[in-house]
C-alpha cells in the first residue's frame, strides 16, 4: 500500500437475528415485514452489513434500496457483482413472503442473475424490486429488477423459491 492512500473503514452494529426471525414464524409475512419497514423489528444482520434497507412492501412485493461505496467493490474498482445478487435474491425473496401466512418461511432453490451494466461509487442510490410471478404452496416464481439513480437497469432475476413450515 502507498503511504499516500487514505485508509478506509466501516463499522457493522446489529441486533440479535434469532428475536427477528422467531417473531417472523408468528406473523403473516407481509405484517412481519412492514413491522420491518416502519422500524418496529430490527434490520437483518446481512442487511446491515451490505447497507441495503427494505424501504416498501405490497402483496407480491417488495423494495431494497443500497447507496453503493467503495466497501462494496471487488478487484477491478467496481461494485461487486454480488451486491447486486444479494439485493435480488433479498427482493425475490421478501416479495414471496408478503405472499405467506404465519408459520411459513422460504428459501430459494435457483436465482438466475442478468447483469447488464457496472456500478460504481458514482452510481447514486440503486432500487432493486422484487415481483411474484407464480405464489404457491410449496414452490413460488418470483423476478427481480435493480436499477441506478438514473434509471438504468442495472441487472435483472428470476427466481424458484421453496415454501415450508417453520417453528416458532
Amino acid at each position: 500500500m502507498s503511504e499516500d492512500a487514505a485508509h478506509r473503514s466501516r463499522v457493522v452494529e446489529w441486533d440479535d437475528p434469532v428475536a427477528g426471525a422467531r417473531q417472523s414464524a408468528t406473523m403473516s409475512g407481509i405484517d412481519y415485514l412492514g413491522a420491518l419497514v416502519r422500524g418496529e423489528i430490527s434490520a437483518p444482520p446481512m442487511a446491515k452489513l451490505m447497507g441495503m434497507t427494505l424501504t416498501e412492501v405490497s402483496e407480491g412485493r417488495a423494495v431494497f434500496r443500497c447507496t453503493p461505496d467503495e466497501s462494496h467493490y471487488n478487484t477491478l474498482g467496481i461494485v461487486h457483482g454480488g451486491l447486486v445478487c444479494t439485493l435480488l435474491d433479498s427482493a425475490v425473496g421478501c416479495a414471496v413472503q408478503t405472499t405467506l401466512a404465519a408459520g411459513l418461511g422460504y428459501t430459494s432453490i435457483e436465482l438466475k442473475v442478468s447483469y447488464l451494466r457496472p456500478l460504481n461509487r458514482d452510481s447514486g442510490e440503486i432500487t432493486c424490486v422484487g415481483t411474484v410471478v407464480k405464489p404457491g404452496r410449496r414452490v413460488a416464481f418470483a423476478e427481480g429488477v435493480v436499477t441506478d439513480a438514473s434509471g438504468a437497469v442495472i441487472a435483472t432475476a428470476s427466481s424458484s423459491l421453496l415454501v415450508f413450515p417453520v417453528e416458532a
